[in-house]
């Protein structure tokens, strides 16, 4: 089956019509997991999963809201009001959040250096002692974590990260401690990754004709083993849908894109990267 391993129906984007977009991933019998934000839109995961058969959810402050962008329209219809809410207000609700059966992941989390005004120094050191918080919280709660990792001139994101990670102990518990999510960076920082026990995720940027030749080729050397996929719904639409809105059933094209890439059938891209997916998530159905 389809598994979408990271999407926003969460958000406002699908605010007109998330009951006919659920219904089109009923019907493709597809597993989804919601990925928070900030508080809101964690909590709205979490709604869409208790209601919906398929759905899961994750958790977690996206580090442009703990130092950076925090308006976009499209996120949520009161990202005006949710700018308003410092990371010390929002994180103890995130706490809570977490708890429930149905989040599966903690995140997304990680940093994000590509919007950064004022303090550059000080934003980077508020979004790792986010970052860090997160993972502690995962620790305590034994779920993996979906990271993002976003650079910006003269810094590097994944680096940072790769440092971090090395310097913790991180979810001990289990052999595969969550995924790198919407990976765009090269093939030796992904080993690195997945020696520390992550899973990779790709998205329809893969799909692209132009500039994605790097993850291209990381994508195909990497075993399917240790691969997630994904859309970033509603970003990232892969082609032949890019420039519309993404949604969780266009997972397929990045599915394909990646047999295409492997010379394999898509058959067996869908069937791996969905026990990847139940495997990091620790989902049995």
């Amino acid at each position: 089956m389809l598994f979408d391993s990271h999407a926003h129906l969460n958000f406002q984007a699908f605010g007109e019509d998330l009951n006919e977009v659920i219904k089109r991933c009923a019907k493709k019998k597809m597993l989804v997991v919601n990925v928070g934000s900030q508080a809101p839109t964690s909590k709205k995961a979490i709604d869409i999963a208790e209601n919906n058969i398929g759905f899961f959810a994750s958790v977690g402050i996206h580090p442009i809201h703990i130092w950076g962008d925090n308006l976009d329209p499209i996120e949520s219809a009161a990202q005006v009001d949710m700018g308003k809410s410092s990371p010390a207000e929002m994180f103890p609700e995130i706490i809570k959040l977490a708890k429930n059966s149905k989040v599966v992941a903690i995140g997304e989390t990680g940093l994000d250096y590509f919007r950064m005004s004022g303090d550059k120094q000080k934003g980077k050191e508020l979004q790792k002692e986010y970052f860090l918080k997160h993972i502690d919280l995962a620790n305590e709660l034994n779920k993996p974590l979906i990271i993002h990792a976003r650079a910006g001139i003269g810094d590097d994101a994944y680096l940072d990260i790769l440092e971090i990670l090395k310097s913790r102990e991180v979810l001990p518990f289990s052999e595969k401690k969550g995924v790198i999510h919407c990976f765009i960076s090269n093939l030796n920082i992904a080993k690195e990754f997945i020696d520390l026990g992550f899973v990779i995720g790709f998205t329809g940027i893969i799909t692209f004709t132009k500039k994605a030749e790097e993850i291209q080729k990381v994508a195909k050397e990497l075993p399917l083993q240790n691969i997630l996929i994904e859309t970033d719904s509603p970003y990232l639409a892969p082609e032949p849908f890019r420039g519309k809105r993404n949604e969780p059933m266009y997972v397929e094209e990045v599915a394909k894109k990646i047999a295409e890439l492997k010379g394999i059938d898509i058959k067996e891209v869908i069937e791996q990267t969905a026990k990847n997916a139940m495997e990091v998530f620790k989902i049995i159905i």
